[in-house]
């Protein structure tokens, strides 16, 4: 049987088109379909919390209390999809102290989900136990983590364009709400933590989908 060498270059995939590729500086692939999807679970994932925040508020009773904490439940499988772009794009920065903070953020999050299902479903004799209220620091542990990683993000200039920034104002929800709950009343305070949980994280969510070239260095684009 004759053996045949050849030195012409194998062909390149024509199955995975060269703009869906998002290549990192670590040589780890994320392709722009991934990245809309998880935009788009962002999206998903905020508008039903931001729905009943608008209905029941955040402090509402009986069922409505239970529908607030489940809905949250989903806006955070929402940030877990956000986080999971930011840690692919090495948002943050390459460094490790950089992907550090994001796994302290996802660390953050599932006890803070975790509080959310139990606050959910849990007899209401229950909801008051002091085990629970520990879980329940994550919660706002979590958003000032997500905070912090806006504003790393927006000092490492790795995401660009508006995404960049809008980072920023998605990641300051509960700095706008919590004061605003205070300040204005909670009929007032409410329509402002739901409205903008619609125009930061909902719009991320979107801006994601539909530039997600901009999660990628410049200089590394094709």
């Amino acid at each position: 049987m004759d053996a045949h060498i050849t030195n012409t270059p194998a062909r390149a995939r024509t199955d995975v088109g060269a703009a869906d590729t998002l290549p990192t500086d670590r040589h780890v692939p994320i392709t722009a379909r991934t990245i809309r999807r998880l935009g788009l679970t962002l999206t998903a994932c905020t508008v039903p919390w931001a729905a009943v925040n608008f209905v029941v508020g955040p402090n509402g009773d009986g069922l409505g209390s239970r529908i607030n904490n489940l809905t949250a439940l989903i806006f955070q499988f929402g940030l877990i999809a956000l986080v999971t772009v930011q840690m692919r794009t090495r948002a943050t920065g390459t460094s490790r102290v950089s992907m550090i903070m994001l796994k302290v953020e996802l660390g953050l999050l599932i006890p803070a989900c975790l509080w959310s299902l139990l606050h959910g479903i849990l007899p209401l004799d229950m909801r008051d136990a002091t085990w629970l209220a520990v879980i329940d620091l994550f919660w706002p542990l979590s958003m000032v983590g997500m905070f912090v990683i806006s504003m790393k993000i927006v000092f490492e200039g790795r995401w660009s364009g508006i995404v960049r920034w809008w980072v920023l104002v998605a990641e300051s929800w509960a700095f706008v709400s919590i004061p605003s709950l205070f300040a204005l009343g909670e009929p007032v305070g409410r329509w402002v933590g739901a409205g903008y949980l619609i125009v930061g994280y909902g719009m991320l969510g979107v801006l994601l989908a539909l530039r997600p070239e901009l999660t990628v260095p410049r200089q590394l684009r094709r």
